[in-house]
């Protein structure tokens, strides 16, 4: 089963997409702000036995009327088949949408993030046919935000500060100077406070941070209308996501039969409903939502 972590690294990037261009910029690699993001299918399956996936794709617009295709890939451990899949996709992207594509890969451990930011050639080596080279953002190459000036300045790129150095001794500074950037938010920003709070907890996977984080919530979150604190509880976040499933589905003219309506409702797995409702964003129907056929 996908984790809740590994789902944050690359949502983070479908809440805000415009945080691609400010998070490289510590790779010393420079993309214009882009003006408008477009969510476009996961699925990168041909027609063939083998589905291939995707974690998250964005069609970027930026200022200067340039066009190109985010590919984001959450990375928890090394994989040495994943150079081959990342060579299939962006040669299928580029094919399918004729704009030129990156590939962002985003790690929180350093030795996974070291072996993927690796250019592999393919092909004989006196003439490699292609070359894969990600941009990737570990530990080392996001830095750490411990300021609450800093944090309110951009939360998103807060949150995933706290995701990739979620094992470090910094991880306290950071959830610290992200609830005060919280805590600043007016009234009319609680439903973009939840979101982020949520990612945040998922970001932190299982790790000591994570129990430091429902700590600072539990005791900070007064500030928020009930709502969003009883959002914090696992009964009724599983509930909002659901109906943000149904809704974005609804929104989106897919059909829901009543079976499939329940399915969705009574599932109180927050894992699960996070999986759903990445699919939910480009599914043509419920049972691309659920995997079936996977």
């Amino acid at each position: 089963m996908v984790s809740s972590s590994h789902e944050a690294l690359h949502r983070i990037f479908q809440e805000d997409p415009a945080l691609f261009a400010r998070a490289v910029k510590a790779l010393g690699v420079s993309f214009a702000e882009p003006v408008s993001a477009v969510p476009l299918t996961t699925d990168l399956t041909e027609n063939r036995p083998v589905e291939r996936r995707v974690d998250t794709l964005l069609r970027m617009e930026t200022g200067d009327n340039g066009s190109f295709l985010l590919a984001v890939e959450s990375q928890g451990k090394q994989d040495h088949d994943k150079p081959a899949s990342w060579a299939y996709y962006l040669s299928h992207l580029h094919a399918k949408y004729r704009l030129p594509p990156v590939l962002l890969v985003v790690c929180a451990d350093r030795r996974t993030a070291a072996w993927a930011a690796r250019h592999v050639d393919i092909g004989p080596p006196q003439w490699p046919s292609l070359t894969v080279r990600p941009l990737v953002l570990g530990p080392d190459q996001l830095p750490v935000i411990d300021s609450p000036d800093e944090a309110a300045r951009d939360i998103p790129l807060t949150v995933l500060s706290a995701a990739l150095h979620r094992r470090d001794p910094d991880a306290d500074a950071i959830l610290k100077a992200l609830a005060s950037a919280l805590k600043g938010l007016s009234a009319d920003d609680e439903n973009t406070a939840s979101i982020f709070i949520e990612l945040t907890e998922q970001g932190l996977g299982k790790t000591p941070a994570a129990e430091l984080w429902r700590q600072i919530m539990a005791a900070d979150l007064s500030f928020f209308q009930s709502e969003t604190a009883q959002s914090l509880r696992a009964e009724g976040r599983a509930e909002g996501r659901a109906e943000d499933i149904l809704l974005l589905l609804e929104r989106r003219g897919v059909v829901v039969s009543e079976g499939e309506r329940a399915r969705i409702v009574g599932c109180g797995d927050l894992d699960v409903l996070g999986v759903w409702f990445s699919r939910a964003i480009t599914a043509s129907s419920v049972a691309e939502v659920f995997g079936e056929g996977e």
